[in-house]
């Protein structure tokens, strides 16, 4: 198969680019995210004729923040769009007259991350995104591993914490809860109110309230020398290096590839990281350690990887 289109829906916008099977972006379109659910059906579809304008292509692949069941083609339950067993392929379908395969988000990025980026010449890969929230996938022996149901690698929800912080899944002590870019804002928040004279940079870089600190005001603190805002990442990056070291233990994977915003930061937050995962991996004295590689891909990763999964039928 030659050329298809993936595509990445996000809270503000909806992106479809034509993707050769070099991993290679010819075009892109973009329309806004509508708030309804059956809006963002008619957006995918405007998305998918403007980007294959003057393209042969020859499917489309979509990936949908949600559980997406095994047959690729339904969602069943997205946090942020009204989808309730969404019956988002055939409706896509019928409205370009292309095949469609639907994927969870995380899961094609982390197919993009595996074919083209920083996964390439592994056959054993564990993805995560450190993002506002935590997500992932799996590639095992060179295939997504998707689960019976389609909605493995849930990693953000894995409870690390018994009866610890309320997740917004309901739960309780969920590993996303610890390491995610809200996570390292509540960190810098709460280091920033306890020694304020520790966070005179992070808080400058704001309004000068703790409540003003954000995501961006922490990274350019820590790379200044805040003491606040790089011991925050050093918080984030304990947790995420300890559920590494988890995963390590059910997978057993040649590499880990860290994407998201946080991630972006690169060794400011993969060092520590790394540090962590050695720390906490059972064994590590004796047995070979998992490559812990940042992504290469950046905010492409998703509507790559939707792409080439639709190439792949």
């Amino acid at each position: 198969m030659g050329l298809t289109i993936g595509v990445d829906i996000g809270g503000t916008k909806i992106a479809a680019g034509v993707v050769d099977e070099e991993g290679r972006i010819l075009s892109t379109f973009k329309v806004a995210t509508p708030p309804t659910a059956e809006g963002i059906v008619d957006a995918i579809s405007a998305a998918v004729a403007g980007a294959s304008e003057g393209h042969d292509v020859e499917a489309v692949g979509i990936g949908a923040a949600g559980y997406v069941d095994d047959k690729r083609a339904t969602v069943l339950f997205a946090p942020n769009i009204d989808w309730r067993h969404e019956p988002l392929k055939d409706k896509v379908e019928q409205r370009v007259g292309l095949p469609v395969v639907v994927e969870n988000d995380a899961n094609a990025a982390a197919w993009g991350e595996y074919r083209f980026g920083a996964g390439q010449g592994h056959d054993d890969v564990i993805c995560i995104t450190l993002g506002t929230g935590l997500g992932g996938g799996i590639i095992i022996g060179n295939k997504l591993r998707r689960g019976r149901f389609g909605v493995a690698a849930e990693f953000g929800h894995i409870r690390v914490v018994p009866d610890g912080l309320l997740c917004g899944c309901g739960s309780q002590g969920c590993w996303e809860q610890y390491a995610s870019g809200r996570a390292l804002v509540r960190y810098a928040r709460q280091r920033a109110n306890a020694t304020p004279e520790n966070a005179a940079i992070l808080l400058g870089l704001g309004d000068g309230t703790v409540e003003g600190v954000q995501g961006k005001h922490i990274s350019e603190a820590a790379r200044l020398g805040d003491p606040v805002a790089v011991d925050s990442f050093r918080e984030l990056a304990r947790w995420a290096g300890a559920g590494l070291a988890d995963l390590a233990s059910l997978f057993d994977p040649s590499a880990f590839i860290v994407g998201g915003g946080v991630s972006d930061e690169g060794e400011l937050v993969l060092g520590p990281i790394r540090k962590s995962f050695r720390r906490w991996l059972i064994g590590g004295e004796w047995r070979p350690h998992a490559q812990v590689l940042a992504a290469q891909l950046g905010g492409k990763a998703g509507l790559v990887g939707a792409a080439d999964l639709a190439r792949q039928g």
